[in-house]
């Protein structure tokens, strides 16, 4: 057994718990250990709405990330990439970057970027412009004007092209390679694929990750036929209840995107995203070789890069980041050093533990940040206490 049983009926309690709080409306949660698989489905799909189903889709959001990372190296792969090569020339809105002289100064006032922006830079989430939180400054104000700032996912109606534009019309925030900053590089990535690719981001992710893999219910949008097994995403409101953000049939993602967010646009299952873990944890399974798999599962970052990088102080403590993962660097809860993986900010979590052959998922309906939310923290506790 990989699994205790009384330890896995605990974990359900504690998941159920939440639902039956109205923390969030309900869950799908799966955990893998050498070829032992639980699957637990509790609640409903909306408040008051139909049960929740093992193949319930769900917004992923940041889950996109890892995909676009497979993606891409796919690409490096077959040498139609290269990691440290500039990417002026495929995405020539990104050339002659210039770079605010001050993060918080006018947008006026910038500096010549030292170097190009590289594959690298994208993958690492080290191009110098990404995610802010935090008071109104200029380069955050144009960046919302401009439809590129960070914020939860929500579909937009720009394409890739008109996209890409807007992102180089601004300067960047730090020089490229000066500290890690959150999303943009990934949906940076969804450009560059389509374009090397010569084909829509979906059709190369369908036909290169989806379809081998047998994800079928993983896209950028949900088919009419799909609507009846999908969850209506919510946040907390002022008053603490539940207020939805996106329905189902008035969904943002019921019809294909102008822009296909790389960075946080996708829909999936837990058994479709189930079959992307095990990919990994197999060490690529076709799809990649091993050596890319164990070069994306690696932290990339430097010292001097996490000193001033995260979401908070001290976030790169104990944590590095690879290609369009993070990567536990030092045990300070119940999950092995080496553990990869992430999470997305509408309740959803993915992580592989290559040391205990672990695959856990986590995918919820509630708009969350992963570090401060009790669903999150709940389910990983839960998960490595059942490890027999």
């Amino acid at each position: 057994m990989s699994f205790d049983k009384a330890r896995l009926d605990r974990m359900h309690d504690v998941l159920a718990g939440h639902v039956g709080r109205g923390w969030v409306p309900g869950l799908v949660s799966l955990v893998s250990r050498r070829g032992e698989v639980h699957v637990d489905v509790i609640g409903s799909q909306s408040v008051d709405g139909p049960p929740m189903r093992r193949d319930s889709i769900f917004r992923i959001a940041s889950l996109s990330k890892p995909v676009v990372a497979v993606a891409t190296m796919i690409l490096v792969e077959e040498c139609r990439l290269r990691l440290d090569d500039p990417v002026d020339e495929l995405l020539p809105e990104l050339a002659d970057r210039k770079v605010l002289a001050r993060f918080d100064g006018p947008l006026d006032e910038t500096v010549p970027a030292e170097r190009p922006l590289t594959v690298r830079d994208l993958l690492t989430f080290r191009m110098g412009f990404g995610a802010y939180f935090g008071p109104d400054i200029p380069i955050f104000a144009a960046a919302k004007e401009k439809g590129v700032a960070v914020g939860p996912p929500a579909p937009s109606p720009l394409t890739p092209d008109e996209w890409i534009a807007n992102l180089g019309s601004l300067p960047l925030m730090y020089q490229p390679g000066e500290r890690w900053l959150y999303h943009t590089g990934s949906d940076v990535l969804g450009v560059l694929i389509e374009r090397v690719a010569g084909q829509p981001l979906e059709a190369f992710l369908a036909e290169r990750i989806f379809g081998p893999l047998g994800m079928t219910d993983t896209s950028f949008f949900v088919p009419d036929e799909k609507r009846d097994r999908f969850t209506t995403q919510y946040v907390e409101g002022d008053d603490g209840a539940l207020v939805v953000t996106d329905g189902v049939h008035d969904s943002g993602w019921g019809k294909p995107p102008s822009f296909p967010s790389a960075g946080g646009g996708l829909v999936s299952t837990a058994d479709d995203f189930f079959a992307f873990g095990q990919m990994m944890l197999s060490g690529g399974a076709g799809i990649l070789s091993r050596k890319s798999i164990e070069l994306m599962t690696t932290d990339q970052l430097t010292s001097a890069q996490k000193a001033v990088s995260g979401f908070m102080p001290g976030y790169f403590d104990n944590r590095g980041w690879g290609f369009g993962v993070a990567i536990d660097t030092q045990r300070v809860d119940l999950q092995s050093v080496g553990r990869y993986g992430w999470d997305g900010g509408t309740g959803t979590s993915w992580w592989n533990d290559p040391a205990e052959e672990l695959t856990g998922i986590l995918l919820s309906q509630r708009l969350a940040f992963p570090l401060a939310s009790p669903l999150y923290l709940d389910f990983w506790t839960s998960v490595y206490q059942s490890i027999e």
